[in-house]
């Protein structure tokens, strides 16, 4: 079969498309012909080791996919030949066949969009831990989504807007911009690139004011923060009381937050972490998940997905992705 394989510690142009031998399912494990691959900022950290978990080599870049069942490994219950489903996989998905824990695959529909089912899984799982179980995020309250026009973020604005809050974007481009519009925003703002200076004290009040302005005078209910950096202190500025800071990742860096903001404005800051609450709390995540397909099989919410790659050029939708201009979700492509 064929797959994309990461041999060596190194960025995309280090991937290598080679035939390999097809995997067998292991105890509690299912084979799936894979048909798409959701493509996610950690598949980038994998392949250059730079993620707090290490993969032994070679392996293929991808953790989560859209496929269907080919076998069924020993003891597994649930789940038979033929089933179309999506699966949680680590790694390996970015090859014609993946070997996934049979508890890690959700039956879909057998008619549902795979390159749709391969990019909900760990966006919309993100995201969801972090407005419902972190964020409690409310009806008629007002979330701002940083870096909104990414994997992410575009699921969070998603999922907000499902939920009834009002959503606001900020993001670092028009193009960007627009793109949350369209995919469930009710306002935004452009905000400075990474190429200017919001280090001095000038350029981090006239951010917060931005924000501020963007968000309206009673200010945010719930930051939603994937990117970090200078931008989580303007921010955090904007929470009303009670505020939630929920602290998703840090593309943009490690910001460091003065911490009288949290004081006078009695706010939260809150870590969320998906892999750490999945493998604590099992249960709880699965029915998340399952919400989440609930809410997608009946149209309630839609993956973003902007573009899409054939299999031999998944490397590119690595390089798409570390370029920070992507927009909404990358899939592969790799099975019909």
């Amino acid at each position: 079969m064929k797959a994309l394989l990461s041999h060596d510690p190194g960025g995309p142009d280090t991937l290598v498309f080679e035939d390999i031998q097809q995997p067998v399912p292991r105890v509690g494990e299912v084979l799936l012909k894979v048909l798409s691959v959701g493509v996610n900022f950690p598949d980038a950290l994998y392949i250059r080791d730079l993620y707090q978990v290490k993969m032994p080599r070679p392996f293929a870049p991808g953790s989560e996919v859209c496929g269907v069942v080919q076998a069924l490994g020993p003891q597994v219950q649930g789940l038979a030949v033929g089933d179309k489903v999506i699966a949680r996989c680590g790694t390996g998905g970015m090859a014609e066949y993946v070997t996934a824990a049979a508890t890690r695959c959700e039956k879909i529909a057998p008619d549902a969009p795979s390159h749709e089912a391969a990019a909900l899984l760990l966006t919309y799982t993100t995201s969801y831990h972090a407005l419902v179980d972190c964020g409690h995020l409310q009806a008629g309250e007002t979330l701002l989504v940083l870096g909104a026009a990414g994997g992410v973020g575009t699921a969070a604005l998603d999922l907000g807007r499902a939920m009834g809050a009002r959503v606001i974007a900020a993001v670092s481009s028009q193009d960007k911009l627009d793109f949350a519009l369209k995919h469930g925003a009710h306002g935004g703002i452009v905000y400075p690139g990474l190429a200017a200076d919001l280090s001095q004290r000038d350029a981090q009040k006239a951010l917060a004011d931005q924000l501020k302005q963007a968000v309206g005078p009673h200010g945010a209910d719930v930051v939603y923060d994937p990117v970090g950096g200078p931008y989580s202190e303007a921010a955090t500025r904007t929470l009303r009381p009670h505020g939630r800071h929920l602290v998703v990742g840090f593309t943009a860096g490690i910001p460091r937050l003065p911490l009288n903001l949290v004081l006078l404005k009695r706010s939260l800051i809150v870590g969320v972490d998906l892999r750490n609450f999945s493998e604590s709390d099992p249960q709880a995540n699965a029915r998340n998940v399952r919400t989440i397909i609930d809410m997608w099989q009946a149209g309630t919410i839609r993956p973003a997905v902007s573009t899409r790659f054939a299999l031999d050029d998944g490397a590119q939708a690595l390089r798409v992705l570390e370029s920070r201009q992507a927009l909404g979700k990358l899939v592969v492509d790799v099975g019909t």
